[in-house]
């Protein structure tokens, strides 16, 4: 029922914002061409300018699945971004219009006056007019009365879901609990009587809708609650804390008609986000092999030749996508008489030679990774890969860390921008690589993918404390 409302109030608000820009649209021409007769004609070309950014705008409604969001009240900055997002689809659509077309007649007075005009009707309607829809579609006939039923810190807890969805109608008239008095001083809502009495207590309030602040412990418990508000003719919402339970966010997954519980989202799972972050690497890759390789190749081989004669690469067995065996290539930086490869290294390390101390504070060692990221061992943004004894050792240590083998190893990663990078001393340090491993995996979208990248360049050109 919440999200037929709020679906529901989008799709009109939506629909608003269509008929609100085409009239603004011709308000404009009429006030540009005719009014102030800026000498372009007024043709039928402006009516498929009108459809065009219409059909922009639509295009980013239904991109969003504004239909489906649950989200109705925004402050001034969501307004914000979202007006901006629905200026740049609607007048971006026209722009690649006009250039596809080679159109020369849309005159360019209006397009300067009528871009800065849409975002603020957008702005305008995104902030004020889902509350006025609100209050013309539920009035107080369709008001739901709800009472809340559970622990008094749970039912607090909903008071910010709560006043946002007075919009759709929803009117708290009290909770029904059995919390201890020193702990009912701390209740904003009025107590109305015990969970007991919620039988009474509907009836008595005219409730249409009972919100239970969470999951019955008991099947009996259960039975009771979905019998009587069936018998009362009052809807049952129940908040969903298996999260809480689990003792960590939960995704809820509903496939082919087969509802499943996950422990997280996987952008990467998807296969035309797969397609964008492979376009995304080869994109970046190839310049770097091309054009950069040769050259630091050359540097880095005349160094070697005066410092550490011997190969110019190095070659080493990684830990890649799903755990799965790869040889990663990287420019030689330590001496090859060593020995201890599985050793991390650390800062002043004796087994570096001078010039490679420049090469890895610089990250010029990594540059050959991207002959992996172009073979698709590798990716240009990604959990960084480990060596084989360390992953098993590092396992050991976190309960999670496999998770980061979800997706392909990266030349950098969210960790690395955020300057979790070199040695790791402790089980925090790893611990701390793996949270922003985790993290990216669970959030990956193109700008976070291309946000790591920018902020790889700036750490390149100014090296963190932790580079060596």
């Amino acid at each position: 029922m919440i999200s037929q409302r709020t679906s529901g109030l989008n799709a009109v608000l939506a629909l608003c914002q269509l008929l609100l820009a085409g009239a603004l649209f011709w308000v404009e021409v009429f006030v540009v061409l005719v009014v102030y007769k800026t000498g372009i004609p007024l043709r039928q070309s402006y009516v498929v300018y009108c459809a065009v950014i219409l059909i922009g705008l639509l295009m980013e409604m239904l991109s969003t699945k504004r239909f489906d969001s649950g989200t109705i009240h925004r402050d001034w900055l969501a307004a914000h971004r979202l007006s901006l997002h629905q200026t740049i689809f609607g007048a971006g659509l026209l722009l690649i219009y006009v250039v596809a077309t080679k159109d020369a007649v849309i005159s360019r007075v209006f397009t300067a006056c009528f871009v800065p005009s849409l975002y603020v009707l957008m702005f305008l309607t995104n902030r004020y007019l889902p509350r006025v829809l609100g209050k013309r579609f539920f009035r107080e006939e369709r008001w739901e009365k709800t009472l809340l039923v559970g622990r008094v810190a749970k039912a607090e807890a909903l008071r910010p879901w709560l006043d946002r969805k007075a919009d759709v109608g929803f009117r708290t008239v009290g909770i029904v609990c059995d919390d201890d008095p020193w702990l009912l001083e701390k209740c904003t809502y009025p107590r109305l009587g015990g969970t007991h009495q919620m039988v009474e207590v509907v009836r008595q309030y005219g409730v249409t809708q009972v919100i239970r602040t969470e999951m019955p412990t008991t099947p009996d418990e259960q039975h009771f609650f979905v019998e009587a508000c069936d018998q009362l003719g009052v809807r049952l919402l129940v908040v969903a804390n298996l999260p809480e339970r689990w003792g960590r966010p939960l995704t809820f997954i509903d496939d082919d008609g087969v509802r499943f519980i996950g422990l997280r989202e996987e952008a990467m799972e998807n296969p035309f986000n797969q397609l964008i972050k492979r376009v995304i690497d080869l994109a970046v890759s190839l310049p770097v092999i091309l054009f950069l390789l040769p050259v630091t190749t050359l540097v880095v081989w005349l160094f070697q030749r005066r410092q550490s004669p011997g190969p110019v690469f190095y070659r080493q067995k990684r830990a890649g996508l799903q755990n799965k065996e790869f040889e990663i290539l990287k420019y030689r930086t330590m001496r090859t008489d060593h020995g201890l490869a599985a050793r991390q290294a650390t800062q002043n390390d004796e087994r570096i030679y001078p010039a490679a101390r420049w090469f890895r504070k610089l990250s010029v060692d990594e540059l050959p990774q991207f002959w992996n990221v172009f073979k698709g061992d590798m990716s240009v943004v990604g959990p960084r890969p480990h060596l084989i004894e360390h992953n098993s050792l590092f396992a050991r240590q976190l309960a999670n860390y496999q998770v980061r083998t979800f997706v392909k190893p990266g030349i950098t990663g969210l960790a690395q921008v955020r300057g979790l990078r070199g040695e790791a001393r402790n089980s925090e340090d790893i611990a701390n690589r793996i949270a922003a491993d985790i993290e990216y995996l669970e959030n990956w979208r193109p700008a976070l993918e291309i946000s790591i990248i920018l902020q790889t360049v700036l750490h390149v050109l100014r090296p963190p404390k932790t580079a060596y």
